[in-house]
């Protein structure tokens, strides 16, 4: 016969009661954690279903702040546009009447530039000219007076004298034979411009053999500077510009070019056009004078 189990001890009664206790406290712990997993997911997928629909209240605080942003860009934008269309239409204004301007201007100096160049050219044709017809008086051949000695009865008879004759002076020309015609055909153009002189100005005076360029002048230009009359002038130096009538103008050197100047006159501030030869044949004449 088999004896009873003996009773445990106290000790192991203890013990078991412990470790029940820690696996009904870990089993808690765990289905705690789980709750929390599934309200929490819960919780998340309920956020999504208002993010999709649009009635998240996150979603539509940073939407607010968004739009807010995008208008005040726009805003400023407008802003800077307009800023910028105005900016341009004034310096449209401004290009457009300084250009207008500066075309007046250059249409009004070429206009007198070349009503003073054609002024030059008409003189200076008409004292070429003149000079031609002074020049053609003056070099006609006049015959050679010799004084003939009587012959006496014994003196044998005299040989004539077979020397080549003198040849006829001729006119050399300072221009050319189409120079001459454009300078015509210019004059043609001119006179349009310009009435005719009377029959009683002193151009259409009948030339005295007084007049005639007897005197010349040494006139030569060098780097930029006019050489006349063992002086130096310079541009933008005061001048007095005399005349073959006697007529004085105060001027002012406005350049030097290869074989003119240009002088323009301090009464009407026009432009005139002086060429060497004019110079050293005395039709112009230059003093210096103060630039005050």
């Amino acid at each position: 016969m088999f004896s009873p189990p003996a009773p445990l001890p106290e000790t192991d009664t203890e013990d078991a009661s412990e470790t029940d206790l820690a696996k009904h406290d870990e089993e808690d712990y765990v289905e705690m954690k789980e709750q929390m997993y599934q309200d929490k997911l819960a919780s998340l997928k309920r956020q999504l279903q208002q993010l999709q629909e649009g009635t998240l209240q996150e979603y539509q605080k940073r939407m607010k702040k968004l739009d807010q942003q995008y208008k005040e860009r726009i805003r400023n934008a407008v802003c800077f546009s307009f800023a910028q269309t105005e900016q341009v239409e004034r310096n449209y204004i401004k290009e457009k009447k300084a250009a207008v301007k500066e075309f007046e201007d250059k249409k009004v100096e070429l206009k007198e530039n070349l009503i003073a160049e054609l002024e030059e050219k008409k003189k200076m044709i008409e004292n070429e000219k003149l000079t031609m017809e002074l020049t053609g008086d003056s070099m006609e051949v006049k015959p050679i007076m010799t004084r003939k000695l009587r012959r006496r009865p014994n003196d044998p008879v005299p040989i004539p004298d077979k020397r080549r004759k003198p040849a006829p002076a001729q006119l050399n020309y300072l221009l050319t034979d189409e120079q001459i015609m454009e300078d015509l055909r210019t004059l043609n153009k001119v006179q349009c411009w310009f009435p005719p002189a009377s029959p009683s100005s002193p151009e259409h005076l009948p030339a005295t053999p007084a007049e005639s360029p007897a005197q010349r002048f040494e006139a030569r230009i060098e780097d930029g500077k006019l050489y006349y009359d063992k002086r130096w002038y310079h541009k933008s130096q005061a001048i007095y510009l005399e005349s073959k009538d006697n007529q004085k103008l105060s001027c002012v050197i406005s350049s030097v070019g290869a074989n003119e100047i240009w002088v323009r006159k301090t009464s009407d501030s026009t432009k005139m056009r002086i060429y060497l030869g004019q110079l050293q044949r005395g039709l112009f004449v230059i003093r210096r004078r103060s630039a005050a």
